[in-house]
């Protein structure tokens, strides 16, 4: 095992190689939460003789926790497995365990399973949802349930229009509703900062574009896609609940369906979902979605503590009933704490 600099060349070429590697594997995205919240971005990769990559996987270096080093893959990302064939899985996991072991790391957190081992502690966090795409629109629109079918037409008697866009501009947009989203919700929004790094980074590099629903010249909803290696990544969405009966969600997410098919894609990846979420479960399983379970695996001598924080439903409160200033704040000053 080999810890490399995310960006060193053996390590891109290996990602940019790998059939299955997701917009989440790829350097920028690491590099993008590593600037903003201040973590050291590496990967951790088995080689062969001459050095080739041969499995791996991105990490975050994010610091410690009650004194205990910690490394995550990745943080602040629904899904991250190794890249490794099933041949080399349980070689890499035990790589993993004895690599760790030797630098004294205490723990490393995986946004996904790993083959049963003494030192691995493996559960489900939530679900997933996929989507096929093909060239074939209509055939990918039968596959909707009646509630969807529905409210597209509601939309579109609205007049809802959609459109593309990954300028400042189209990110101030998404900004907004995502901040009045967050704050209904409960939940801090991420720092300003890193919004403008994803418009500098990612969006800029051709790795993504927001899709903003409008009614009229108002963006009434909107949403950040990931795109890379015919892969379709629904990251953030927004909206304000004023104009849901509008159905300009549902406008959005088909549009953005359809300009998935037309563009060569292959998989629409609607994201991580809270196992107790019955409804947004539901919405996503609705456009024809396979629902999965979303393994999620801790390497450490002990199991990890999954309760939840009693901090976080205080926090909601606050949030909710405070102006979005409350919101914004609490992002800045602790987001990166939550990783």
């Amino acid at each position: 095992m080999q810890v490399l600099d995310i960006d060193d060349p053996r390590w891109s070429a290996f990602v940019q190689a790998w059939p299955d590697a997701s917009p989440f594997h790829h350097p920028r995205w690491a590099g993008l939460l590593a600037a903003c919240y201040g973590y050291r971005p590496l990967a951790l990769a088995l080689t062969d003789r001459a050095g080739r990559v041969t499995a791996g996987l991105p990490v975050l270096d994010v610091g410690s926790r009650f004194g205990r080093r910690r490394w995550v893959s990745l943080p602040f990302t629904d899904s991250c497995p190794p890249l490794v064939g099933c041949d080399k899985a349980e070689t890499l996991a035990d790589a993993l365990i004895d690599d760790l072991t030797a630098r004294r790391i205490a723990v490393l957190e995986l946004r996904a399973g790993l083959p049963p081992r003494a030192g691995l502690h493996t559960h489900v966090a939530a679900v997933e949802h996929r989507l096929p795409l093909t060239a074939d629109t209509a055939e990918v629109a039968r596959g909707f349930n009646k509630m969807h079918q529905r409210n597209l037409r509601r939309a579109q008697r609205s007049g809802v229009q959609v459109a593309y866009g990954s300028s400042r501009q189209d990110v101030d947009d998404f900004y907004r509703l995502h901040l009045l989203t967050r704050r209904r919700l409960g939940l801090p929004i991420q720092p300003r900062r890193f919004f403008d790094l994803l418009e500098q980074e990612v969006l800029a590099a051709g790795l993504g574009f927001v899709v903003t629903a409008r009614v009229g010249d108002v963006p009434v909803a909107a949403a950040v896609f990931l795109t890379w290696n015919s892969m379709l990544v629904y990251k953030y969405g927004a909206s304000d609940t004023r104009y849901w009966s509008l159905r300009p969600n549902h406008a959005l997410f088909w549009s953005a369906i359809r300009r998935g098919c037309e563009n060569g894609y292959r998989v629409l990846d609607w994201g991580r979902t809270d196992l107790a979420d019955r409804g947004l479960r539901e919405f996503k399983s609705g456009w024809g979605a396979t629902e999965s379970p979303l393994r999620y695996t801790v390497v450490a001598d002990q199991p990890p503590g999954l309760k939840p924080s009693r901090l976080r439903p205080a926090m909601g409160v606050l949030i909710r009933h405070s102006s979005p200033w409350v919101c914004r704040a609490i992002g800045e000053l602790l987001y990166r704490y939550a990783a």
